[in-house]
């Protein structure tokens, strides 16, 4: 039985079921009315249509509660990995189209197969690479990238993008004079309305209720108001060019997407054939193709993205004449027309028609029906590029679950397995994939209201995946006004909630060079955004560079003794030697290839500092371990002060360090006279007199300063 519940967790549940499905019911029917909400809201972020949000609160959701850890963990959307997502696939393929799609997907399975393969191979201790400034860092930059990436759909103005976000967003702040006031109104109208219900009704579903709100108010008041007009209605001569300009780059890079994937279709074809009679010369030669094919597609969806903008600034006004509306800039009229008192802005082309906007942005028509299965499209050539992306997003998706799944661990006292969540998690993303779901961990605000509401199985979780099926079979329809910006407001709220500046503050006054890391991180992160991947890889470089430094220069000072008798830094407090014949060394670090040298150092300059001394000991009560380099180093050092007439005496080994020294003939070399239970036995036996048991004063000092000091 204890092999079953290994391979499947949820029968661990069978018990607990009965006397449990009420309250899961009751948290699952609660979970569920913020997860439709925000599925939507994070699969906008994730530059998908929000359907594909719903897609992901489904599969996804059941298979992670059944063979997940932790029973109140909530899997699906998530702002963080929603934003990595769109991050990672941008540079490769525009939002909302289908090739963004099909990789949106194809991401998702890269991600879970990473995350069970790290699950199987039980390598969860590799999250503890991720330091906490570093983390912090990251999560602050994420959170204010997250948040202002949706500002655009706040204000009503298309997002130019590149592959520098600062700029990207100045591009959105300068187009604050085309704020769009009515999209403005419902964003500031959701934020407001959220807000005061969650403090005066908390107990209330607050963001489907702002959702049903602003749905109901945006169909009752026109809000989308578009309509679609021939190209031969935009009078002016300028903007007509601009728009069949538009067009016709839309349609290259069409063509573009496909000729790329023809040619990596026919590379894959050539090289799982052998290609024996090819030259690698022909199939560098294609790489080198589908390279060029790739830059051209991204010079020209770059541009694309500015004539959008600039298309976006010339409003125009409507006129009929004959029956028929031609549009005319509202800053040229003809004298005397009479207008439909409407802005009307570029929406984009459908058809052949132009599409034109007087109104806001809604979510739109969205997809009846559930997921079919269907096998993610394996595009070998974006897989590579893909990779670093993926592996940093199965670690962050690793963290905030484990995160997550400890925090509620603390008050259900549940033991949380962090390879089982690795597994639950990729087989859920691994899943997933083949439903149309992008990728997905767990949710702290979902989670949290799951145990609030008295969860105690998984149960409760694929209760809320049902009501995502209900919502994907009956209630889409419904869902066609809502206003974009409100789903924006939703995001944002969640995301600057993230937003922590004391942890940092705390990491400057324990150990400065942590938070130092910890700010480097964020700022790496906001400059190299929408490369998010690569601000968290620099802080975890940071963060290893600085305990390698920290490893080979351990802490280290000569000691000196107090008026009462109490041993402390000699140069740290400014104190007298303890003699100028035996000089105790504190030396705080294991002796280990990485840091011999430096030990070799310090002898050297003690020795130095102290010509008439006759012995050294190392006070070795902070050495915790000690390798092969290290005793080999002792016994060089050892030999070369016995020539000079000077003992290497130690005290206060731990046993483990004592052992080795046994172990290797090291004890016997420096003589069992020279090793001391502890340095007070040491100086008392050695310089002919009493000394009184004390502790140390510098236990507590923040550094110290090493003898060359």
């Amino acid at each position: 039985m204890n092999v079953l519940r290994t391979v499947f967790p949820f029968l661990s549940w069978l018990p607990a079921v009965r006397h449990s499905l009420r309250v899961d019911l009751v948290a699952g029917i609660t979970v569920a009315l913020i997860l439709v909400p925000q599925s939507m809201a994070y699969a906008q972020l994730a530059g998908l249509p929000v359907v594909y949000g719903l897609y992901a609160s489904f599969v996804p959701v059941i298979v992670a509660a059944l063979w997940g850890s932790c029973p109140q963990l909530h899997t699906g959307p998530v702002a963080m990995l929603s934003l990595l997502s769109a991050a990672a696939i941008i540079p490769l393929a525009a939002p909302g189209t289908p090739s963004y799609i099909e990789l949106s997907i194809l991401l998702a399975l890269m991600v879970g197969i990473l995350r069970l393969v790290l699950g199987l191979a039980r390598l969860g201790l590799l999250v503890n690479f991720i330091s906490s400034p570093v983390m912090v860092g990251f999560t602050n930059a994420a959170a204010l990238i997250i948040g202002l990436s949706l500002l655009n759909q706040v204000i009503g103005v298309p997002m130019p993008r590149s592959d520098f976000y600062l700029a990207d967003l100045w591009g959105v702040i300068s187009q604050l004079p085309e704020t769009h006031l009515p999209t403005l109104a419902f964003a500031a109208g959701a934020w407001a309305f959220i807000w005061w219900l969650s403090r005066t009704a908390p107990r209330l579903p607050v963001l489907l209720i702002a959702v049903a709100v602003a749905t109901a108010v945006s169909a009752s008041i026109g809000f989308e108001r578009r309509i679609e007009v021939p190209a031969t209605a935009i009078m002016d001569r300028d903007t007509a060019t601009l728009i069949q300009d538009y067009q016709q780059a839309a349609k290259n890079i069409q063509e573009l997407n496909a000729a790329v994937a023809a040619r990596s279709a026919e590379l894959k074809a050539l090289r799982d054939a052998g290609g024996e009679d090819l030259k690698e010369t022909h199939f560098m030669r294609m790489e080198s193709e589908i390279k060029l094919l790739r830059t051209e597609t991204k010079l020209l969806r770059r541009d694309n993205d500015q004539r959008r903008v600039r298309l976006h600034a010339a409003a125009l006004a409507g006129v009929e004449s004959g029956g028929v509306m031609r549009f005319y800039p509202t800053d040229r009229l003809p004298a005397g027309v009479e207008t439909d008192g409407r802005k009307w802005r570029f929406a984009g082309v459908r058809d052949g028609k132009v599409v034109l906007s007087a109104g806001g942005v809604v979510v739109g028509e969205i997809p009846r029906g559930l997921p079919t299965f269907h096998a993610p499209a394996f595009r070998w050539d974006a897989i590579i590029p893909l990779l670093p992306a993926a592996l940093v997003m199965a670690l962050i998706g690793l963290m905030e679950a484990v995160s997550i799944s400890k925090a509620i661990s603390a008050k259900t006292r549940q033991r949380v397995d962090v390879n089982k969540e690795l597994v639950g998690q990729g087989l859920a993303n691994i899943a997933g994939s083949f439903f149309g779901a992008y990728t997905v961990s767990g949710s702290f605000s979902r989670s949290a209201v799951a145990a609030r509401a008295g969860a105690r199985t998984g149960l409760f979780a694929i209760v809320s995946a049902m009501a995502v099926v209900l919502v994907l079979l009956f209630l889409t329809p419904l869902l066609y006004h809502l206003p974009q910006a409100v789903l924006a407001v939703i995001v944002m709220m969640a995301v600057f909630g993230l937003i922590r500046v004391r942890p940092l503050i705390h990491a400057w006054h324990v150990e400065r060079s942590g938070a130092v890391i910890g700010i480097v991180t964020f700022a790496a992160t906001l400059f190299m955004a929408p490369s998010m991947a690569s601000g968290i890889l620099i802080g975890v470089l940071l963060t290893a560079i600085a305990f390698l430094v920290k490893t080979m220069k351990p802490r280290a000072e000569i000691l000196g003794v107090r008026p009462d008798g109490v041993f402390a830094g000699l140069d740290t407090h400014g104190l007298v030697p303890v003699s100028e014949r035996v000089v105790p060394i504190r030396f705080d670090g294991s002796l280990i290839f990485a840091n011999v040298a430096y030990f070799e150092d310090i002898i050297l300059e003690a020795r130095a500092r102290f010509p008439k001394a006759d012995t050294l000991l190392i006070v070795g009560s902070g050495i915790n371990r000690i390798d092969a380099s290290g005793e080999e180093k002792i016994r060089d050092i050892a030999q070369v002060l016995r020539e000079a007439g000077v003992t290497l005496a130690f005290s206060g080994l731990k046993k483990q360090v004592r052992d080795a020294f046994e172990a290797g003939g090291l004890a016997a070399f420096l003589g069992a006279e020279n090793l001391y239970d502890s340095k007070e036995q040491a100086l008392s036996a050695l310089l002919g007199r009493e000394l009184r048991e004390a502790p140390m004063a510098d236990e507590s000092l923040p550094d110290g300063r090493a003898v060359s000091q």
